[in-house]
């Protein structure tokens, strides 16, 4: 049976859509996903996302296969895409805030009158053993601790946003080699479950620089978790005001990390592309 899509971005960080409603399990395997987000013999995107039914009092359920067939936690982009998908899904039927299960927890997205969405994204976790990494002690948070990676030493901060993330500091964001430094930082044995990396270069305390290397996907224009895993950072080594905005080669997302809470906010835009029918 042919399976309707439709392509989102936010900030240059593509999905495909599909609605999945009608079944828990996802309509396609990650090995048609990987087809599918080959950019030159397929749709082209970062990965697959579903709108399946929700569980435990949610809404929806958010899956999504990466454009090497992975299967993340979860996705700060993608889930202000799904948010978009499901309100164009149900038309005047719409509501403008969701409860969606994921693999990293319950989320939130709301969806602004201004057109952008703004995501609970709930509390980071620091514990070693949370991310996880082996370069402190499991109940240990990993805060500039050292890591050699590609002959070099760099000072790493990582946090979990659902999903694994190391973030480093470094004077010029735009000289990092990200292509061949990316994939080392990901398969470093330190991180059992691969990890996310994002170098960060701070222009004020509340504004930053950022480029990433995604687990599963690779260079991406934008990677929401990622940029809510920096500003953690970015607080914890004190480089970075609680709201700090960070500018990806995408755009910029707001982040907010609540200092009563603990809990992130991000906000930032979801557009839809173009819509199709895959047959297969």
């Amino acid at each position: 049976m042919p399976i309707e899509f439709a392509k989102y971005h936010g900030l240059g960080n593509d999905f495909i859509l599909i609605d999945n409603r009608h079944s828990s399990e996802p309509a396609i395997a990650p090995e048609q996903a990987v087809d599918l987000c080959d950019r030159h013999f397929g749709i082209g995107a970062d990965g697959v996302i579903f709108a399946l039914p929700g569980q435990n009092d949610t809404d929806y359920t958010m899956r999504i296969f990466n454009s090497d067939g992975s299967e993340p936690e979860m996705c700060g982009n993608g889930i202000r895409c799904l948010a978009k998908f499901i309100a164009d899904l149900e038309g005047s039927e719409a509501k403008t805030q969701y409860r969606i299960h994921t693999l990293a927890g319950v989320i939130t997205p709301e969806l602004r009158s201004d057109g952008q969405v703004k995501v609970d994204m709930g509390v980071p976790r620091l514990l070693a053993a949370e991310i996880p990494t082996t370069l402190a002690a499991p109940d240990a948070k990993v805060i500039d601790v050292p890591i050699e990676v590609a002959d070099k030493s760099w000072s790493v901060t990582c946090v979990s946003m659902g999903n694994p993330h190391c973030i480093t500091f470094v004077e010029d964001v735009a000289a990092v080699a990200l292509e061949s430094v990316g994939p080392m930082f990901e398969h470093n044995q330190a991180f059992p479950q691969r990890t996310n990396t994002e170098f960060i270069q701070v222009i004020r305390s509340d504004y930053v620089k950022m480029r990433v290397w995604e687990r599963g996907a690779g260079v991406t224009l934008a990677c929401g978790t990622g940029a809510c895993a920096a500003v953690v950072a970015g607080v914890l080594v004190g480089k970075c005001d609680r709201a700090t905005a960070v500018e990806l080669p995408g755009g910029v997302l707001e982040i907010e990390w609540a200092e009563v809470s603990g809990r992130i906010y991000m906000t930032g835009p979801a557009q839809r592309v173009f819509t199709g029918c895959i047959s297969h």
